[in-house]
């Protein structure tokens, strides 16, 4: 499987919109998980970065890894994985839906 990038056909669009690409790879199993778990330093190694993700099986991050690296979104450096620029920016795009659940209630 291929990771959802703008211009290509993804779930809710055969066009391949910027918006339905980042949308459908954001909405995939543990993505934004591994986002988040990569949100500050450099994770050394994959197993470290799957004890932080507890619960996610190799197979599956190995796939969310792939895609996120083929989106340009994480990259594996000397230092371990991280996100690029792109995966910064996309966070800091996401801190305000952070925000709100703070303040989420009943």
């Amino acid at each position: 499987m291929t990771a959802p990038l703008p211009g290509r056909p993804v779930r809710g669009s055969r066009t391949g919109r910027p918006i339905m690409a980042i949308l459908d790879l954001l909405g995939r199993r543990w993505t934004l998980r591994v986002l988040w778990e990569l949100r500050g330093d450099p994770v050394p190694t994959f197993r470290a970065l799957q004890q932080r993700c507890d619960g996610v099986s190799s197979s599956v991050l190995t796939e969310r890894l792939t895609e996120l690296r083929e989106a340009a979104i994480v990259e594996r450096t000397d230092r371990g994985y991280q996100l690029t620029g792109q995966g910064r920016t996309l966070l800091a795009t996401l801190a305000p839906l952070e925000e709100w659940a703070g303040g989420w209630s009943w």
